[in-house]
């Protein structure tokens, strides 16, 4: 049997893409790092990669980077790090290095694991809350999209089909009802179901279940459910507490097999017997209020929606949007779930229209998801957006909110009804205006992409100009006079403006001007110009534009002047570290600075590109730290030469 260093489960409440996203993620974050790991993924077609008790045994640590319970507790005795499941798609080497610290704790049956980052005890309880609601989503959503398909599928004979009193009644609709009514019906059960069971273990799924049945009886519907889970889960808790004098040893059958069950439906179910009357006047408000929401302001509803689902792509803010159209549907309000579905639907479809309007502004991994996302997105799987809106978020989700918002509030206005709370345009035979709603979707996310376009073409022009690239800068006057692109013959290798004798190591200096000072007298020093002070000037008029600090301790400062005489590249290794203002917020000690002549052609912004690009690779990086002579760092430039950037 092989043995991992590390093992781990991932999860979301829907278990379609973050699932397998984080699991991708936290591998090739292992398999970077040099160790091995094993994940179990809890997606929704059950759980796969199922660890083994002894591959959890024989592993250095545990990482569960899930939004639904994973029982934690077959991990007691090893280190475990927990973690909402979008954590682990975005930070997985710091994941990994938690897991394996010596001061990460160990973890016991019952107790709380360590979370990555501060902390508090209302942020526990929030995760609690929110990985408990995740979790009866998750369990719930197969019963809505079931039950929802096979009651939109009924309609084909007639709207009411099912009804033996009406004309257009038939048989196999009736029977495609029932079975779809009766599907749809334990939705809030087994939402209550898996609350409690998140909270309190299998005690709390029979008191959950029966709690959720209770108010799903009484007219309670969706709220009534989250109610009855939180309450069965925390009243077994309680009386976990209340029965623990009695030894474990001798009780442990009476206790959960009669005690808690039947005490717990007892006392929750009281409660929501009591609940049910002001929990169903609730629904009802809110029932009509949405629905004259819906006829008053569609515009308004369509926004909020659209900004909601296109915000943080199958997300909490995501999964309220669609878990209340789920909702809303269950109730027979079909309109709510069209906006949805629309707002879900656009956003992947608009990267396959960006990569398509600006190929050169994405490299052939973003171009080739683009063109699977055009098939994510028909299949109202909206995570495939997620990789685009990462690379700048401040500039690509707004973006994304456009045109979800234009999707939303077009279909909200044309009135379009979709019955079914899953499946993107496989359920058009079941949407009432399936045409029109579409040519929405599409219109929306054509809108997207010509933004999204646009921004990657905004960055690459930045990029191609050598600044450095994040949503939070601007870039400096040389970004805007790039007028030519550079011949196919030239290569533009960093390495071709580099000596010895322009690199120095071991350099005293205090403080960033003093750095650039020094970079000026070494620029006369070898030649490469006429006056210190001009080229000393420029240094700071670029450093007053943008600061030019990068992450991992390096700087990239630049100057053009008359007074410099050829492009030349300059580098210098501090003795000791200092502070730049870097994008990472680390102090710098390796500047790599241009001298750029006042006449040139621009081919400085790609050698100052090609040597930003080096910058991304760990690899070269690490040896660049490790050198300790010039040769050194020029024969590091030699042999990288052929990289591929």
């Amino acid at each position: 049997m092989a043995q991992y260093d590390l093992v781990g489960a991932t999860g979301c409440a829907t278990g379609v893409a973050h699932t397998f996203m984080a699991q991708e993620a936290l591998e090739k974050a292992a398999k970077k790092l040099g160790y091995t790991i094993k994940i179990e993924t809890h997606g929704q077609t059950g759980v796969e990669h199922q660890l083994t008790p002894e591959e959890i045994k024989n592993a250095k640590g545990v990482i569960v980077a899930s939004d639904v319970d994973v029982d934690s507790d077959r991990f007691a005795g090893k280190r475990l790090v927990i973690v909402p499941v979008a954590q682990g798609i975005k930070d997985p080497e710091k994941l990994i290095k938690e897991a394996l610290n010596s001061n990460t704790p160990i973890y016991k049956d019952g107790e709380e694991a360590k979370k990555v980052g501060p902390t508090s005890s209302n942020e526990k309880l929030s995760t609690k809350i929110y990985t408990s609601l995740m979790n009866g989503v998750s369990h719930m959503l197969p019963f809505v999209v079931a039950g929802g398909v096979l009651i939109a599928v009924s309609f084909f004979w007639g709207i009411y089909s099912a009804d033996p009193k009406s004309s257009q009644y038939n048989q196999f609709a009736y029977m495609l009802n029932t079975i779809g009514s009766t599907t749809m019906g334990l939705m809030v059960p087994v939402l209550g179901a898996f609350i409690a069971e998140a909270i309190a273990k299998r005690s709390g799924l029979v008191v959950g279940f029966a709690a959720g049945m209770i108010t799903f009886n009484g007219g309670g519907g969706f709220l009534g459910g989250i109610i009855a889970g939180y309450l069965a889960g925390y009243v077994v808790l309680l009386l976990q507490k209340v029965l623990q004098p009695l030894p474990d040893k001798q009780f442990r059958g009476l206790k959960s097999i009669f005690l808690l069950p039947v005490l717990g439906v007892l006392i929750t179910g009281t409660i929501m017997f009591l609940l049910n009357g002001p929990i169903k006047g609730i629904n009802t408000g809110l029932m009509s209020w949405l629905k004259g929401f819906e006829n008053s302001s569609p515009i308004l509803l369509g926004i909020i929606i659209g900004c909601m689902c296109a915000s943080d792509f199958g997300g909490p803010i995501n999964k309220a949007a669609y878990v209340t159209g789920t909702a809303l549907l269950a109730q027979g309000n079909f309109y709510f779930m069209a906006g949805v579905s629309a707002a879900c639907i656009a956003p992947p479809l608009a990267t396959g229209f960006a990569v398509l309007m600006n190929k050169k502004a994405y490299n052939k991994s973003e171009r080739t998801a683009g063109y699977v996302n055009f098939l994510l997105g028909s299949t109202h799987i909206t995570e495939g957006a997620i990789p685009f809106a990462a690379q700048h978020p401040l500039w690509n989700i707004p973006a994304f909110m456009v045109g979800s918002s234009v999707a939303a509030v077009l279909t909200y206005v044309s009135k379009i009804q979709v019955p079914a709370p899953h499946g993107g345009f496989i359920i058009l035979p079941l949407v009432n205006k399936p045409f029109l709603w579409v040519l929405w979707i599409v219109i929306g996310a054509l809108v997207s992409g010509i933004l999204l376009a646009l921004i990657a073409a905004r960055f690459q022009r930045r990029e191609l100009a050598g600044e450095s690239i994040n949503d939070a800068q601007f870039a400096g006057p040389e970004a805007g006079k790039v007028e030519t692109e550079p011949t196919q013959t030239t290569s533009y290798d960093p390495n071709e403006i580099l000596t010895t004798d322009n690199i120095k190591v071991d350099v005293d200096v205090e403080n960033k001007d003093d750095a650039l000072k020094y970079l000026a007298n070494l620029a006369v020093k070898n030649g490469l110009a006429t006056d210190s002070k001009s080229v000393y000037e420029k240094y700071l008029l670029r450093e007053k534009e943008n600061s030019t600090g990068m992450t991992d301790g390096f700087a990239i400062p630049h100057a053009q002047s008359p007074a410099i005489k050829e492009s030349a590249m300059l580098i210098l290794k501090l003795k000791y570290p200092i502070d730049w203002n870097t994008l990472d917020g680390k102090k710098v000690d390796m500047i790599i600075s241009f001298l750029i002549p006042e006449n040139d052609s621009k081919e400085h912004l790609q050698y100052l590109s090609n040597t930003a690009k080096l910058l991304t690779h760990a690899d070269f990086i690490q040896k660049l730290k490790n050198a300790t002579t010039p040769q050194q760092i020029k024969n590091l430039f030699i042999s990288t030469s052929n990289i591929d950037n």
